[in-house]
């Protein structure tokens, strides 16, 4: 692309990994600009993972200027103790977008599903296969965390467009309305 799009960045977050993905939108095309895991220790006090993930994502915040920031919502999880630690690094997540100074969206699991694929019970292969068509990759990004970065990043994407093109057509509709013109 030309450089000149939109630039969206789309989070994964977890506390072993957190996948972060950035694409350019430009118009209705995608491109991937980069991908990857911010990985921490299992064996490392959770405040130094934390702390990890906060530093590495305000790195990725600084190096692209997202214009948004995408991050998946927290799932209920029948494992309390991991719905927790998702949970933080959510926090941290959200802290980094925040002081980063970027517009912060966040997308349920279905909704990143329904956007991507059309489906919002879609299979994970099946998600992962649609990123890499849509953003015209050779092969499905990896490791998982970063794909669902992506997908969650191509979420947006596609949601913040009809979210425009919706406002548009309501602004049309009402100017119509104030000239006594049937609306379109």
């Amino acid at each position: 692309m030309t450089g000149r799009g939109r630039i969206i960045l789309g989070i994964d977050p977890g506390t072993a990994a957190t996948g972060y993905g950035v694409i350019e939108q430009g118009g209705t095309r995608l491109a991937m600009v980069d991908y990857g895991v911010i990985q921490t220790a299992a064996g490392e006090p959770l405040h130094h993972r934390l702390a990890r993930i906060y530093d590495a994502l305000s790195e990725v915040l600084v190096r692209y200027r997202p214009e948004a920031a995408a991050v998946e919502s927290l799932f209920f999880n029948v494992n309390v103790r991991t719905a927790l630690a998702v949970g933080q690094s959510r926090g941290v997540t959200l802290l980094a977008c925040s002081r980063s100074g970027c517009t912060l969206f966040e997308y349920t699991p279905q909704q990143v599903k329904q956007a991507v694929v059309g489906y919002g019970k879609a299979e994970k292969h099946q998600v992962q296969e649609m990123v890499r068509v849509l953003l015209a990759l050779k092969e499905i990004p990896r490791p998982d965390h970063a794909a669902d970065a992506l997908a969650v990043a191509v979420c947006h994407a596609h949601t913040q467009s009809m979210r425009e093109r919706t406002e548009a057509a309501l602004l049309r509709a009402r100017g119509d309305a104030r000239r006594g013109a049937r609306p379109r």
